[in-house]
């Protein structure tokens, strides 16, 4: 029998995650690594997004001296996956190169402020909607998980803009999956179907990954038993056994020590010819 054991993070850079760039004195339409929908229209003076900053802070938990804004104007959008561009490089520059990866999950939080700001206020019911997605054969986004933010002035109060983490949640990848192995993309979308006044800001854009350390592919050969511990990289367990699965940790037997170096290591027990033993991977400091 194997015996799973605790979850442990990753972190996945983004670039340009907290809107450090292009640093702006004011405010300025552009946005590193970001693409924008609709691009800045300089001739029209259409600008629904770019970046801003937060000097002297009136956003008092803002990540870095910046942040972006988005307006609320129908599919007005941020997005960023491995091929998409932005305003100084109309070729994708890849960089951001994360996949989603079998036996992982996945955590997306974003900081948004919504509906503080008195000289353009945001009315009540305005959403936006936090995404991760991949692209399909044929490059259309195809959403894996979302969540959906509505402006509530209880919630976004005037008194102190103070940005508030939102979450999106992508389970267990599985192979089935159909966007197991492809690139992951993250998208702020507003989602109103008319442009209503007001925007909304964003920073701090984060993204982990959650691999369930586990003892998987068991097998016994030549009365020895075999499996392949899965877990982050870089990880140190102790291994243990027992005859009896509902014993207290005190009386399991140690086999030894392992470090995932790569995030899959074989373990072998080396006694043979048991007729039962159940086995289980505790952490190490």
């Amino acid at each position: 029998m194997t015996w799973p054991a605790s979850l442990q993070a990753g972190t996945i850079g983004i670039p340009n995650a907290s809107f450090e760039s292009p640093v702006t004195t004011f405010a300025t339409p552009l946005t590193d690594s970001w693409q924008q929908i609709p691009p800045p229209d300089f001739l029209n003076q259409i600008f629904l997004s770019g970046v801003f900053t937060n000097t002297p802070p009136p956003i008092d938990n803002c990540d870095g001296n910046q942040a972006a804004f988005l307006f609320a104007n129908p599919q007005a959008a941020l997005f960023q996956d491995y091929d998409s561009t932005d305003y100084s490089s109309p070729v994708p520059t890849h960089a951001f190169d994360a996949t989603y990866d079998v036996g992982k999950s996945y955590t997306l939080t974003v900081a948004v402020l919504g509906g503080t700001n008195v000289a353009i206020p945001m009315p009540e019911g305005t959403t936006l909607e936090l995404s991760l997605y991949y692209r399909d054969s044929t490059s259309n986004m195809v959403t894996v998980a979302a969540t959906s933010i509505t402006n509530i002035y209880a919630l976004f109060s005037n008194a102190t803009p103070h940005f508030i983490d939102f979450q999106v949640q992508v389970p267990l990848v599985k192979t089935s999956d159909p966007w197991a192995g492809q690139h992951i993309g993250v998208q702020l979308l507003s989602t109103v179907t008319v442009a209503v006044s007001g925007y909304w800001d964003l920073d701090n854009v984060r993204l982990v990954s959650t691999v369930r350390t586990t003892l998987l592919a068991p097998a016994r050969s030549n009365g020895q038993f075999s499996c392949t511990l899965q877990s982050e990289p870089g990880l140190r367990f102790e291994m243990l056994a027992s005859t009896n699965v509902t014993a207290p940790m005190s009386n399991w037997t140690s086999l030894g020590t392992l470090t995932n170096v790569t995030g899959a290591i074989p373990f072998l027990d080396t006694v043979t010819n048991l007729t039962r033993r159940f086995y289980r991977a505790q952490q190490l400091p």
